[in-house]
């Protein structure tokens, strides 16, 4: 529950640069010195070194970010109303900007509610808290989400909680994951893009599925029509079913997992692939063919990406549309010329398989691989693929993870389309 202590965080004279641009953490170094009695999780008013208020937030000081901030108003009471307000103005700012039928509700900082995000898939409800504040917080802030979306005719049949990431042992706190409430299927169906899936809510990365890619799946659409497609990393398939049904003759989707892409597979059928012949097998090391009743081939295979590009690069393999999809290989500032590394290997490799005039879409999820450095790494993978790049579109996550500009970490998906021109023109 939300507790406001009697107490004040003083800052260091020159500090808390980071909320005078307008963003939401409070580091422990700022801080000169606390004034009153308070607990972990309770919300604390912050001054600057010279008494002058800054606003609110709640603190724990076994995490580096120590006050993260709720308001900029120090009068503001941090009540239920006041919660409500945040909820529904998210959930406003939704019904504005997207398809809500699945889409992020809160977007933690972006959100002005820090450190909890909580995504919609139908009617199921999945909720993720990084911070004790945002735990004390949490029961409220889904009572009155479910409230919210009943005033609009969406009944939530059930909540689950994927409080997983490392980050909570940072926070001194202990992973959880389960339900919150009453049991139910957590294989879940939902439609995006005209595309059927079955989400994984329990068992599948992050919260089930990347709602964050959707509008960039759907820029696809025109690109893949009759073309033959690549789609790497494709996790449960979401690109390479966009791809399928927008009308690709052909697609295969690679990835190392082989849960995944048991789970690729499923939605294949979802959406009328069915297997060419016999059953489907139990493993997928060799590629495996389902098609549409019109004759569109979708394919899937267990690879190690890294490996397999360029070995398909050294075959001769050309492909129309090439499709890079990889996890966040820099989780750190401390590994990103490493990750830069690996960027620019599978890059390099992606940009060599697509034919003279075919398409290349690649992103990248890390917040630490900077637009400038993703952009950077791209031209110097070009240069070695003897390629030029024809920019067709530049884009970032949807609009349901909204990019607050005074919080950078809220901007962290970079997403390219590139027709790709050999050097010999």
């Amino acid at each position: 529950m939300i507790r406001e202590a009697e107490a004040v965080a003083v800052l260091k004279k020159g500090e808390g640069r980071l909320i005078k641009a307008g963003g939401s953490w409070v580091f422990d170094n700022e801080i000169d010195r606390m004034e009153g009695v308070f607990v972990n999780g309770d919300i604390v008013r912050v001054h600057d070194f010279d008494g002058y208020p800054m606003g609110k937030g709640y603190i724990n000081v076994h995490s580096k970010i120590r006050i993260r901030m709720l308001t900029r108003r120090d009068g503001d009471r941090i009540d239920e109303a006041f919660i409500a307000a945040r909820v529904q103005a998210a959930w406003d700012y939704r019904k504005r900007t997207v398809d809500t039928s699945s889409c992020r509700v809160i977007f933690g900082e972006a959100d002005f509610l820090p450190g909890i995000t909580v995504d919609k898939y139908e009617d199921v409800l999945v909720v993720e808290s990084l911070a004790l504040g945002a735990d004390r917080m949490k029961g409220q802030i889904l009572d009155i989400l479910k409230e919210v979306l009943r005033a609009d005719g969406v009944v939530i049949r059930g909540i689950y909680e994927r409080s997983d990431a490392k980050e909570r042992i940072k926070e001194g706190m202990e992973r959880f994951t389960g339900f919150i409430g009453e049991p139910f299927d957590t294989q879940v169906p939902i439609t995006e893009n005209g595309v059927h899936y079955l989400v994984d809510v329990a068992g599948g990365q992050k919260t089930g599925f990347f709602l964050d890619q959707k509008y960039n799946r759907l820029a696809m659409h025109p690109i893949a029509r009759g073309a033959r497609v690549l789609d790497c990393f494709t996790h449960t398939g979401s690109f390479a079913l966009n791809c399928a049904v927008a009308g690709a003759r052909e697609v295969l989707a690679v990835d190392a997992s082989e849960t995944a892409i048991s789970q690729a597979v499923r939605n294949a059928a979802l959406n009328g692939f069915l297997p060419e012949t016999g059953e489907v097998p139990s493993s997928f090391e060799q590629p495996f063919y389902t098609q549409s009743a019109d004759g569109r081939r979708l394919g899937f295979q267990t690879a190690d990406l890294v490996e397999l590009l360029p070995a398909m690069e050294a075959a001769g393999e050309s492909w129309d549309v090439v499709i890079l999809d990889p996890p966040a290989f820099a989780k750190s500032r401390q590994n990103v010329k490493a990750a830069e590394k690996g960027y620019r290997k599978i890059n390099r490799a992606g940009m060599g398989l697509v034919r003279d005039g075919g398409y290349l879409a690649t992103c990248s999820c890390s917040h630490f691989m900077t637009r400038e450095l993703f952009e950077k790494m791209l031209a110097d993978a070009a240069r070695e693929a003897h390629v030029r790049l024809r920019q067709v579109e530049a884009r970032t996550q949807g609009p349901d993870h909204p990019i607050l500009w005074s919080a950078a970490e809220s901007s962290y998906l970079k997403f390219y389309i590139f027709q790709v021109v050999k050097d010999r023109r």
